[in-house]
Formats: C-alpha cells, structure tokens, sequence
C-alpha cells in the first residue's frame, strides 16, 4: 500500500481516479429465498448500531432456515434478544426482559427463547443457569449456526455457540431490513476490536478485528440504492482501521478508499459511517470526506476524558494533545464538519482536577452532540483487573450532571448557529411529536422538524432553519434540494 507522508501526498492521492488505484470486481450477495417451514421468530436488539445490523443478519440466516419473521412475540416460535453488555444497566434491561418472557414460557413450552450477542458471549453458559427460560445461547461469530441450534433445542437440549472468529464478517450475506423506513440502513463493515481499552468489554465479547470485503460492501450499497434506499452508515468498532486485502491481486482497501468506493455507487447516496477512533483518524480520510458532497460532514470522536493521565489509564493509546490535534485538523480541513463524541465520568481514580480537564477540553471543542455515562466497571476488562473502582456513585453522578449540562448548552450555542440557513435534509419519518410534521437529519445529523405539507419520506428538501433546541432544528421547507 502507498505510503503517504505529507498533505501534497495525501492530496495527489485522493484526486487520482478510482479506476486508476485498482480495478473493479463483481460480489453478488445471498439472496435467502426459501420455502416457508410454517415457523416463525421474533427478535428485539439492543444496545449499539452494530447489534441492529446483526439483527438483520440472523433474519437472513433464519429466513434462508425457512423461518418467518413476526413483530409479535406472542407469536413466535423461536424468541430472540440480541443483546449488549457495555454497562451494566444494559444487561439488566436484559434480565428484566426475560423476566416478563416468562409468562410466554408457561402458556407455551414449546416456544423457543435465545440470547445472542455480547451477553451471551460474556456470561456463556452461565446464563443457562442464571436465566432457566433460556434455550438458546449464541455469540456474536456463531450466528450461522442458529438453525443447527433451534433442531437441538427443539429437541430438548439447551444449546450454546460462543465461538469467536477471525474470519467470520457475513460478508455475503444480504440482510433483511427489520423495521425498515425505505431510507436509511445500516452496513457493517468490520468486525471486533483490536484496541484493548481498559473499560471495554468489546474485544472480549466480539473478538479480534477483521475486515469484510471491499466490493461485498459495494454491493450490499448498490443494492440498497436499487431499492430506493437513501443512506447508509458504515459500521465497526473502529473504522479507521479498516484494512481489506484483495486475496487475488493483493492490493489493499484502506477507510479513506473505502468511502470513495461506497460514495461512487450513486451521488444521490449519503454516507455516514460510526465509530472512529482518535488514534486512526488520518488526514488522507477527512480529505477524502471533504472531496465528496454525499460523504457526511460529521464525525464521531469519542474521547472519554479530557484527561492525558485517565486516558492512559484506559489505554486509548493517544493523549489530550493528540487528541486535540485531531480536531483541529478536522476543523481545518473540514471547516463545517459536526463533531460529537463520548464521554465517562468517573472513571478508576479520577480526580476533581482530571475532571476539570475534560470540562475545559469540552469548553473548547464544543461539540453539536456527546453520548455521556459514568464509569460502570465490567468483569474481565483490563481496568476491572487492574483499577479499584474508587469513585464514589455519587460523586460520578455529580460529575456526570454537570458534563450533560455543558454539553446542552454547547448543543444549543452550536444549533444556534443554524437558524437563518438553508439545510439538505433527508426525510425519514413523521416526527414524535406530532403527525402534521417530518423529520429527517442534514449533513451534520442533526434533526430537522418542518410542516408535512405534500412532501414524502425519501425525499430530499431544503429546510430554512427558524429556531431550535439544544436537541433538534426547525424550519421550513423552501424546495426540493
């Protein structure tokens, strides 16, 4: 792979033509059309974007099985909770849930339940034992093998696989699109987690990072656009560290190529993509965010603290400064690129002035939007190992109120800047709030609320922003874009 080294590099890179950088491939994707076995499932996901795309996988996976699909779990043969276990507050909205399945299991035995993902990995069989409705426990890597687990269970055994890959991406698998608007979804791109945080329960739970084919990703984009999607958003724990390797021709596909490739299939396609990692984040791909109008201007950058000393004790790997410098470069390069990142109070030894850190450094980055937990330690991390976790709840929930309360009134000094223009923005769905209104995000994903009028999901308009709220923008549309 070409090795740049300077701005005038990574320029001169970006502008060469895709065609020249390599040669295309033709990837066609399953298409899980099967005869009906007259049973059907149900799945709920929780936690990160990642658990909703897997969803969409198993569907395939079950459809192609023979199974159907039902939103009624009253219904369904085979109940599936896809699950999270980033905090603990997570895994216990899992707990509770099976709790209200019992009753499903008494009035019908012969229904089949299931956890899949992070939790079932975490806690294996273990929640065989915990939970005593539980059928089926299955991880993320083993969901092909989820048909093989219903005959089992079917036949009376409780049934586990919590195998982890290193080469298990699903790349040729076409997901369904479970309650899907027509518009938006979601592809993944990458799988597991090579960074080791000390909080993190990912690289335990998702296993180790691998890239998906290149031209699998086109497709399942190209796809999506045939369907008369308008957006997707690109997926993995870490995409700036997406890295694929051609097999046959051994070239390499690095994020920033990636994102050209996936903004080529059609210019009426948006691209988003989540999660990045400050580490990874290369000026060769900003460039490329700001060479094509169809790549969203918004970036995810969690930073977790604003502390140079917690962020080693969490091993992010890069300090306040990097991290800093970072931004600037995005706000350099990308002058009207929305930031937002993630935030946790409280962590191992944090102190009032660690803390103070991250209030300034949020007072001088002021991000549109910040996704903002306390500390909440998980068993076989590296800091639940090494760190006592010696700050006190109540003093990470008063650290917590007041990082939520600069984040609001930085998210609405930053919305304010909004109203008086003119934003793109995407229709999605009917607002919450009322059905006289749409709703949809523009190029920074912040939402837009506007007056229905004759205008349809799918549609792209331009709003003229007239006031707003820490959360959301609102205007009026004054066209078609």
């Amino acid at each position: 792979m070409q090795h740049l080294t300077t701005n005038t590099d990574i320029r001169q890179h970006i502008n060469t033509p895709l065609e020249e950088k390599r040669q295309g491939e033709v990837f066609e994707l399953e298409q899980p059309m099967v005869a009906d076995n007259g049973k059907k499932f149900y799945i709920e996901s929780y936690g990160c974007q990642m658990n909703f795309n897997d969803s969409e996988v198993v569907a395939a996976i079950l459809t192609k099985g023979g199974f159907g699909v039902t939103k009624d779990y009253e219904q369904a043969d085979l109940i599936l909770l896809n699950t999270c276990s980033i905090r603990d507050k997570a895994e216990q909205r899992i707990r509770n849930r099976l709790r209200t399945l019992q009753t499903v299991k008494k009035e019908r035995p012969e229904a089949l339940i299931g956890v899949l993902g992070c939790m079932a990995e975490r806690l294996k069989k273990k929640l065989l034992e915990e939970e005593q409705i539980v059928d089926i426990v299955v991880g993320p890597d083993a969901y092909r093998d989820l048909p093989n687990l219903v005959v089992e269970a079917e036949g009376g055994q409780r049934a586990v696989n919590v195998l982890l890959s290193r080469e298990e991406t699903y790349g040729e698998i076409n997901p369904i699109r479970l309650n899907s608007n027509g518009v938006t979804a979601f592809i993944s791109i990458m799988r597991g987690c090579d960074n080791m945080c000390s909080f993190c329960v990912v690289p335990f739970t998702r296993g180790r990072e691998r890239s998906r084919n290149a031209y699998s990703i086109v497709a399942e984009a190209t796809d999506l656009v045939n369907r008369g999607f308008k957006e997707v958003t690109l997926l993995g724990q870490n995409v700036d560290s997406y890295k694929w390797k051609n097999p046959e021709t051994n070239q390499v596909v690095n994020f920033a190529e990636l994102l050209e490739m996936v903004a080529l299939v059609s210019p009426q396609l948006r691209v988003r993509f989540s999660t990045s990692h400050p580490k990874d984040m290369t000026d060769e791909v900003l460039y490329m965010i700001a060479k094509y109008e169809n790549i969203c201007k918004y970036i995810h950058l969690p930073v977790q603290s604003g502390s140079s000393r917690i962020l080693k004790k969490m091993n992010r790997t890069y300090d306040r400064a990097w991290y800093e410098e970072r931004v600037a470069a995005i706000r350099r390069i990308i002058p009207d690129c929305a930031i937002s990142t993630d935030i946790i109070a409280g962590f191992c030894s944090e102190t009032e002035e660690d803390h103070q850190e991250t209030i300034r450094l949020m007072n001088d980055v002021k991000y549109e939007m910040a996704y903002m937990f306390w500390y909440s330690e998980r068993p076989g991390t590296l800091a639940a190992r090494r760190y006592e976790d010696d700050v006190p709840l109540k003093v990470k929930k008063r650290r917590l109120q007041e990082i939520i309360n600069l984040e609001n009134d930085h998210s609405l000094e930053r919305n304010q800047k909004d109203v008086g223009k003119i934003h793109k923005v995407l229709i999605e769905k009917t607002s919450k709030r009322s059905d006289a209104d749409l709703c949809g995000r523009n190029d920074q994903n912040k939402m837009v609320i506007f007056p229905r009028e004759d205008y349809q999901v799918g549609e792209y308009v331009n709003v003229l922003v007239e006031s707003c709220s820490s959360a959301s923008l609102k205007g009026k549309v004054v066209g078609y874009a």
